[in-house]
Formats: C-alpha cells, structure tokens, sequence
C-alpha cells in the first residue's frame, strides 16, 4: 500500500481526523510561505555571492534578512531531479527522477550522434503520484496553494494543479520559456496580454495578483522562475549597460578553457545574460514588495534557491561558477552548489556551514508552520528549523548522495556522488574510476586524492554502492555498438571547431555594433 493511500485511509477516519489536517499547537495565523526557484542560477550570479558583473540588489538585500547556507546544495546537476527532490523529500535515486524529463535514456541515446560508451539508465518521467508533494502536505494544513512557472515534472496529468496546487499559472510539461522571454510567448497556461511583456515580470505580477487576494488566509506561493534558463534575452537597454560595464573592466581577449568534453566559461562578461539575471532580480523586487506593502512580510517564511548550477558549458554558455569547477550538467561543485536562503519570522539573520540539500526545504517548511512531519514521506531531508533558530546548533553528520546515471548535454559524465562531512568522491560509471576531494581545503576541486586515500576511497564507495543498491537505483550500460574513432572525432571537432567558434561568439555579444535578432528587443514596445 502506497504512503497516499495510507494516508487517504486516515483521512476518511473520524478518529484521526486531526492527524490528517496535520496541524498541531499553532499561533493564530500560520505564518505564508513564498517559496522562489531560478532556474540555471549559479551560486555566483549573485552579489551577495561575489559577483561584480551581475547586479541584484534585491537578491542581495533577502540575503541580509535571511540565514544563508554558505553549503546548500541541489539534489542535481540538472533541473527536474532537483524540482522532484524539493516536491518529495527525497534523493533522486530514490523517486527515479534521474535525469530532465525528455532526455533520451537507453539505445534511443544514439539518436543524439554522441557516439559515447554507455546507454543511459531509464528513469521516472512524471512526479510520482504515490508520494505526497509538499504541495499536497501544505494543502492538507488547511494552505491555500498557488504555483506560477516552470514546472517540468511531467506531462498531462502530471501538472502542478495533479500534484497539490489549487492554481496553476505557467507551469506544464516544458523545461524552457517556449517562445522566448517576451510575449508573445508559447505557454498553453499563461495567455500572451500584449506584445513585449516580459515573462519574468508577469509571473511575479501574477503570483502578486494572487497574494493580494489570499492574504488573509495561510498561503504557500511557489514562484518558479524559467530564468535562467536559455535562449538567453534581454532589452537593447540592459545589452548596453552591462556591454559598457564589461568594457569599462576590460575585456578579456579570452573566456574559454577546455574542460574534458566541452569549452567552458572563465568570465563573467555576457552582456545579455547578464540583463536576463537583473530582470529576474527586478521580479523578485517586485513579488518581496507586495509582502511588505501588505504588512505580512514578517509573518511570511521566505525561501530562495536555484535547481542547479549556471550554464558554463553547453546550452548557452551564460556563465562562469569560478572558482567553483564545472556548472550545469557537471559532476564538481559548480553543477550542484546553490544560493540557498531561507527567510523566517522571529528568525535572525546569519550564516551557516552545515551542508545541506533541496530535499530539506521539505521537513523545514512542515516544521516551520507548525504542522506534523512526514518522515515516511521526505525521507532524505531534514528539519533545518533547529539550526535556523540556533546558527551554533550542531545538525548530526550525515552523507549525501548525488546520482546521475547520464551524459549532461553541458559535458556531464556519468557518476555519482557521495560527500561525508568534507570529503566528496565521484564514481565515473564508464570506467569505475573515482575522484576523491578534500572540499574543506579545495572547494575548487583541482587536487584528486584517491590514489594516497584508498582506504578512505574504498570506505565511501562502498557505502555509495550499497545506498544506491537499497534504493533501487538504475545505472547505464555498456554500448555494444560503441565506435571510439567517432566518439574521438567528435571530440577534436569540439576542440578545433566549437571553442573558437565560442570565443567568436563571446566578442561579437561586446562589440559595440552588436545586432542582435530583432524579436530580442520586442520589450521596447512593452506598456510597462
């Protein structure tokens, strides 16, 4: 019997009627819960993270009011895993969604001419149905529920409003803004009002529009940006001025190195990307507005993340973690690492060390509002509230585990991962090789220590084995029909045709007569 059906079971019982609305000894008025996901945000798109390039003053002022968790991590190195994480409690080997939903897995792999060693696992392509989504325990809680985005976490039938959310705004089965940033837009769930709008803006307006009508009830808004995620857009304004600020510092005659697939980033200097993160941060202005000009800001718990790490590779290119190693797709910390704060009433501000994932906003938020944990249900996250409300409380040590049975199409392998208090390994499934890293001593991920630790090497992989084996968790296998002539072939093609190409790419964003394609700029008419 699934838990949602035991838990359906107790909820038509009168006796445990109680234990159903999951509520205990709370104030008055449950504080809300604004729940905000970027997607490809890197941990160093931001300010208060280090950028000088990218501006987002409303980010960086949230970040002031909130506990920040210099060690948050996404359950993935892509988005719809971390998205199922956040949703379940749960690791992604545990509830199947491994890779994005759409991927091709298995012999259809080859149709994607990569010519690599493995076939990608199988995985879950919708949200399990079984599980109760953080969603439908908020709502159970007597929340109204509201979601406005992205949401990729399956097709029909698995949509927000079949997980939890009485409205859904935006959010259906695609990954990526379908038509771009400015209306009109392609969104079967969000109609186009007028040409130019930007999407950002509208999703925010329109989570606004919706806290304004509910504020006297508890609400669990979840504001899921598509930024910023590729086509990477932005207004002809925006374009300049960072154009003029990159010029200011200098640019840089080179902003690619060679990672081991594809050419990565080392600059942030990406013009339009750049005015694509400031848009988001104006949104976000916009919606922490709204909570403030309704006097409710202080009893609304205010969480914000990304799904994964900035598209340094592949995709569009957008962005440079340095001096974390890697981004999206990637196995190191620039894939997984994240902005992670978490805004509370009563709460102060500050920092915390301790490691910890999206599958922990799960039991964090239930404890937060005063109703029951889950614990058969969010079984990988923990509540974070002790440590939220004490920053010198000591959380117990334990592991945490990434699994990524897949080629990332930003240059990913595939591995999985294992870190125990400061040590990470990495478990290549082509070859079973490892990567042993001290991250206490090299967050950056440049010294592998496996061939001086073996015995610690040999301790973490079996215990990353064995996990992985308890959850019933798929792996890749071997190609029969494997050709290492094409799979070199395509490699020397990225090195003497792509990376150039990139670099060429890069200037012709900085050059003063830069002409982008005209749609870009369709904000110039926007009534805004």
């Amino acid at each position: 019997m699934s838990i949602k059906t035991v838990f359906s079971f107790l909820c038509v019982s009168t006796i445990l009627l109680s234990a159903c609305n999951q509520k205990t000894a709370q104030p008055e008025q449950q504080p809300n819960v604004l729940f905000i996901l970027v997607d490809d945000l890197g941990l160093n798109d931001l300010g208060y993270t280090g950028s000088t390039f990218y501006e987002t003053p409303n980010i960086d002022k949230l970040a002031e009011q909130s506990t920040v968790f210099t060690q948050g991590y996404a359950n993935c190195r892509v988005c719809s895993p971390s998205r199922a994480s956040i949703f379940t409690g749960k690791f992604t080997a545990r509830h199947g969604i491994t890779d994005w939903i759409g991927a091709k897995s298995g012999e259809a792999w080859r149709e994607r001419k990569r010519y690599d060693k493995l076939l990608p696992a199988a995985y879950n392509r919708n949200l399990p149905h079984d599980d109760i989504s953080l969603a439908e325990a908020m709502k159970n809680a007597g929340y109204n529920t509201f979601f406005a985005g992205k949401w990729h976490l399956g097709d029909k039938g698995s949509h927000p409003e079949d997980h939890g959310f009485n409205i859904n705004i935006g959010g259906y089965e695609s990954g990526g803004p379908r038509g771009g940033y400015y209306s009109p837009w392609n969104n079967p769930k969000l109609p186009n009002l007028h040409d130019g709008e930007n999407l950002s803006m509208r999703l925010a307006k329109e989570t606004s529009n919706f806290i304004k009508s509910n504020s006297a009830k508890p609400f669990f808004a979840f504001l899921s940006f598509y930024a910023v995620h590729g086509p990477i857009e932005t207004t002809q304004e925006k374009w300049q001025k960072y154009r003029d600020k990159a010029a200011s510092k200098g640019i840089d005659s080179t902003g690619y190195k060679m990672e081991r697939v594809l050419p990565i980033r080392t600059v942030q200097d990406n013009p339009i990307y750049a005015g694509l993160v400031e848009t988001t941060d104006d949104a976000v202005g916009l919606i922490l507005n709204t909570l403030k000009e309704l006097g409710i800001d202080d009893n609304t718990i205010v969480v914000f993340t990304s799904d994964n790490g900035g598209v340094a590779s592949g995709d569009a290119y957008s962005t440079s973690n340095l001096p974390l190693r890697g981004g999206k797709g990637y196995q190191w910390e620039g894939g997984i690492r994240e902005p992670y704060l978490i805004k509370a009433p009563g709460i102060a501000s500050g920092e915390v060390n301790y490691p910890v994932m999206g599958s922990d906003f799960y039991p964090t938020l239930l404890d937060l509002t005063g109703i029951n944990l889950l614990p058969e249900q969010h079984v990988d996250g923990v509540s974070l509230k002790p440590v939220l409300e004490d920053k010198s409380f000591k959380m117990a040590d334990r592991p945490l585990y990434w699994h990524y049975p897949h080629y990332g199409n930003q240059g990913g392998e595939p591995s999985s991962i294992i870190r125990e208090n400061h040590w990470k390994l990495i478990h290549y499934w082509e070859d079973g090789r490892n990567e042993l890293y001290n991250l206490e001593t090299d967050p950056s991920e440049q010294t592998n220590l496996a061939n001086t630790n073996t015995e610690l090497v040999n301790t973490l992989e079996t215990k990353l084995t064995n996990w992985l084996e308890s959850v019933g968790a798929k792996f890749p296998e071997q190609d029969p029909e494997y050709d290492a002539a094409k799979d070199k072939a395509r490699d020397e093609q990225i090195a003497n045709k792509l990376w150039p190409n990139k670099e060429k790419e890069r200037l012709k964003f900085l050059a003063e007569d830069f002409e982008p394609n005209a749609s870009w700029w369709q904000s110039k008419v926007t009534k805004d």
